[in-house]
């Protein structure tokens, strides 16, 4: 639940990552959730990303309670636009000290035409809009620690869904103890790839950054295609008992990459989600 749309019980069928009506219901569960509590945010900063993706920065000092309820990565609210009839949700891309810090969070939008994501894009500092409680359980990270026990972490993350990503990354979880975690991020291309000013404190707090590239242009010498195909090319799993996933983004991608990873020895219990 990477991007800013708006979800209708369809779609929420539509971008479950994974198969099992576990997966459906608690999703079904956490729309359920009461939303009657909505808390006003001004937009303190919004600024391009990447191309059709923008940084968006809301204010929640004046909200602690809100601020606090962000407690781990991959979790995500609801955000209302006034004058625009349904809430949309928004994972939540900062990790969350640093709501607790600074009092903001940071996402990731994607702007698409006609979309509440263009509205939100196309708002200007200072303009307000309604959020609800965090929502969701994240990624249960406790699933793969200790780092000794699980030294290796895939992750995949493709488009706006290395948004929860950034969060995971940033808020830690033992990467510098684990012998071998990847990051496999796909884009179309480079421009359309977000957070490339953060790889380098990525790779320096124990992540490998591979990115894969689906239409890149003749100067690129990297991945390219799908995450799946770059992973299939790779794999290099020493121990699949001792590996752990994080998946965020296209369903497809999602699918596909957790089919292989299964055939793979890889627990489904060891491949997080963040719904």
């Amino acid at each position: 639940m990477s991007i800013l749309r708006r979800l209708t019980p369809r779609h929420l069928s539509l971008h479950i990552n994974g198969n099992s009506r576990r997966r459906v219901s608690s999703v079904a569960a956490a729309v359920r959730q009461d939303t009657s509590v909505w808390s006003q945010a001004p937009l303190s900063q919004i600024e391009p990303a990447a191309e059709s993706l923008f940084n968006v920065t809301i204010d929640v000092s004046d909200s602690p309670d809100l601020a606090t309820s962000h407690t781990r990565p991959g979790q995500y609210l609801q955000l209302r636009i006034p004058d625009v009839e349904k809430p949309s949700f928004l994972a939540i891309a900062s990790p969350p000290s640093y709501a607790a810090a600074k009092g903001a969070f940071e996402f990731l939008v994607k702007s698409v035409a006609g979309s509440t994501a263009e509205l939100l894009c196309g708002l200007k500092e200072g303009d307000v809009v309604e959020l609800s409680q965090v929502m969701g359980n994240g990624f249960d990270i406790d699933r793969i620690a200790p780092p000794e026990k699980y030294p290796t972490v895939l992750i995949f993350g493709t488009g706006s869904g290395i948004s929860p990503i950034r969060s995971l990354i940033e808020s830690g979880f033992s990467a510098d103890r684990r012998s071998d975690v990847r990051l496999y991020y796909g884009a179309r291309n480079l421009k359309r790839m977000a957070y490339q000013e953060r790889f380098k404190d990525w790779e320096s707090s124990g992540v490998r950054i591979v990115p894969v590239l689906s239409q890149p242009d003749d100067s690129w010498t990297g991945e390219t295609g799908y995450v799946q195909a770059a992973f299939s090319r790779a794999k290099k799993i020493d121990s699949p008992l001792a590996t752990g996933v994080v998946l965020c983004g296209q369903k497809q991608m999602s699918e596909e990459v957790t089919s292989i990873l299964v055939a793979d020895g890889i627990s489904s219990e060891k491949i997080l989600k963040n719904f």
